[in-house]
């Protein structure tokens, strides 16, 4: 018996962590889960105008802003499932009431990256949004071709002279110049909690397993 104690603590042992993180993991799919809900419950509320203090804890609120494009805008790399890859188009807006804000009037593909989009009137339903999408990968931007690789809040603001604020188009009214709407949305918010769960209670079945060859073999050389 003591030449199978050893082996039998470490496979129960090994198995109770691996089983405890499959479950923790669990727990984290339930938290996730509820998070998106809430999320998007938020998304789909009903958008009031842009309150006068915003900062990143709004993120997703939706608003309704009206005003005028300024005619300087960021192209951030992206694409789509239909039209393939192509640029997120982000304008400099100025609101009624005198605000400067960032606009994501959304996506043209790379044929129309050079149109002319001059100062356009717009009434825009849509939701504050923060990405967070610069990692220490991500290049710096192209200034010279006007070519992001992410959207980056501050630095936008920065480049166009515009508050820290982002307002992604869920809807416009006016002249939208060519650009589609691309609504922020939950699809983007990883959920992988399920799988990892699933990892860590397939590796315990194979500690279990390994401890029960383990046995066996000691078992073995005793006869």
């Amino acid at each position: 018996m003591r030449r199978y104690l050893f082996p039998l603590i470490i496979g129960i042992l090994g198995c109770a962590i691996l089983i405890s993180l499959g479950l923790w993991q669990l727990r984290r799919l339930d938290w996730k889960e509820d998070m998106i809900a809430r999320i998007q419950s938020r998304i789909d509320s009903a958008p009031v105008a842009l309150p006068a203090a915003v900062d990143p804890s709004m993120k997703y609120a939706p608003v309704y802003v009206a005003g005028q494009t300024t005619g300087q805008e960021i192209d951030v790399l992206s694409g789509t499932r239909e039209s393939g890859g192509g640029y997120q188009v982000v304008s400099g807006f100025v609101t009624d009431d005198g605000r400067h804000i960032l606009l994501d009037r959304g996506f043209v593909d790379q044929d129309h990256k050079h149109d002319p989009r001059p100062p356009v009137r717009l009434e825009v339903a849509g939701n504050l949004h923060w990405p967070d999408e610069k990692g220490s990968a991500t290049p710096e931007p192209n200034l010279d071709a006007n070519i992001w690789f992410a959207r980056d809040v501050p630095a936008m603001a920065a480049a166009l002279g515009t508050e820290p604020v982002l307002v992604v188009a869920a809807e416009i009214r006016g002249d939208a110049q060519g650009v589609v709407p691309i609504p922020v949305a939950i699809e983007g918010i990883p959920n992988n909690h399920l799988s990892y769960a699933m990892q860590w209670f397939m590796i315990a079945a194979v500690w279990a397993g390994m401890t029960v060859a383990l046995i066996w073999r000691i078992r073995q050389r005793q006869f």
